[in-house]
């Protein structure tokens, strides 16, 4: 009987410490499922850059795209605003200009040709109403030709002014705010309209650095761009180019890749637009410039500033943010995509300050370029999304945030 006993014992401690094993088992299986589990790309941070996602012929901003999920933003610039400064840049141009020598053909009018990058994209059409409004050409609408006479201050006398022809510029393979297009369109111009035109306005650096490549641009007349680009900056330096706009590459860049930086980081709220942007972040980062928050467009916006002759020096290539340092964040991945390899300031002025920046935040970027005219160029090569932590997109068009987006759905 004593045998029995001390058998069934035995038997119950064992199955006692069998029981204990499997549960700690259990649970660890537990933990470890739990801390491998993958986050959905549903889930995922998306920061859109560049091109807002809006409505190609109204400008209104896609606001279904821009909550996709708590985690969706947009960084950019501040696009009316940048077209305001474009205006005022031209105005304060004029303001001190020698009537007799601007007004080549002493008709008492200033005319101007303009370049315009794409009538669908909204940073276009602010620039566009922006140079208009301020030179009392704008009518209500940034469509080509859509213009009435307007009247400046120029060296202290008013004057007409006349926008002789706005055009968009495409190339010949369907792309926008196309170089090639704007030297082919000043050719045209300038034997069309001849000593008629006293100005020349650009929605880019691009096109009017195309515009001066015509071999009959009209010396001596004024040029204004957009994007403070490199070799617009020495342009400005050299006395060919007028003027141009710093939409602050720098501040957009760092931005793009801060707000992913915060929301990979688990950071909510206000949180996301303000640790490292407008305060220090748990790094010690901090970007230098101002940018400012619009909680109704989800939109993290760079400030612009006018660019010309008197301050150029400051513009001059290979400035970086002093405020953003190397960290010891976690590495995480991110997909990024940029909607035309040819596009002038993204790739000489914004791709270069990402793979400047990105690597001090601990994030590993992988970047598909397109063509800029087929969307297919970038969307068939954002794939593999599974194997990223977060998403930074450039699109073709400003109305196919969608398109990506459907690629996340899981």
């Amino acid at each position: 009987m004593k045998k029995v006993l001390i058998a069934m014992l035995v038997m119950v401690i064992v199955g006692s410490f069998a029981f204990a094993g499997g549960s700690n088992e259990s649970a660890g299986s537990a933990a470890a499922a739990e801390t491998a589990a993958p986050v959905r790309n549903a889930d995922k941070p998306v920061v859109f850059y560049n091109r807002q996602p809006s409505d190609p012929v109204s400008g209104e901003i896609d606001m279904t795209t821009m909550n996709w999920n708590d985690s969706t933003f947009y960084v950019g610039f501040d696009a009316a605003g940048g077209g305001a400064v474009q205006g005022q840049l031209i105005v304060d141009y004029l303001a001190t200009a020698d009537p007799a020598v601007i007004d080549r053909n002493g008709d008492g009018i200033i005319g101007y040709v303009l370049c315009i990058g794409d009538v669908g994209h909204n940073d276009s059409r602010a620039r566009t109403e922006g140079i208009r409004k301020a030179l009392g050409t704008w009518n209500g609408s940034t469509d080509p030709g859509s213009v009435q006479e307007g009247s400046a201050n120029v060296g202290g006398t008013t004057m007409k002014v006349v926008e002789l022809e706005g055009r968009a510029m495409t190339g010949t393979d369907g792309s926008t705010w196309n170089a090639n297009a704007a030297t082919d369109a000043m050719s045209g111009w300038a034997t069309r309209f001849g000593n008629q035109i006293d100005m020349v306005v650009s929605n880019n650096d691009g096109m009017a650095m195309g515009c001066l490549q015509a071999s009959n641009y009209p010396a001596g007349v004024p040029i204004f761009g957009y994007d403070a680009n490199a070799d617009a900056i020495e342009a400005i330096g050299a006395g060919t180019l007028t003027g141009t706009v710093s939409q602050n590459v720098d501040a957009q860049a760092a931005g793009t890749l801060q707000v992913l930086r915060n929301l990979l980081d688990g950071l909510t709220g206000e949180d996301v637009w303000t640790k490292g942007i407008t305060e220090p972040d748990q790094y010690g980062n901090q970007i230098s410039a101002e940018m400012v928050y619009l909680p109704e467009t989800k939109a993290l916006l760079a400030q612009n500033t006018g660019v010309n002759s008197s301050n150029w020096t400051q513009y001059t290539e290979g400035t970086r943010d002093a405020g953003i340092k190397q960290t010891d964040a976690p590495t995480k991945r991110v997909l990024l995509t940029v909607y035309n390899s040819a596009d002038n300031f993204l790739s000489s002025s914004y791709v270069p300050a990402l793979r400047y920046y990105a690597p001090l935040m601990n994030i590993d970027l992988n970047i598909v370029q397109g063509d800029g005219q087929n969307e297919g160029s970038c969307l068939d090569r954002f794939t593999n999304t599974s194997n990223y932590d977060a998403f930074a997109i450039n699109m073709v068009r400003t109305n196919s945030g969608a398109d990506y987006l459907s690629r996340l759905q899981y």
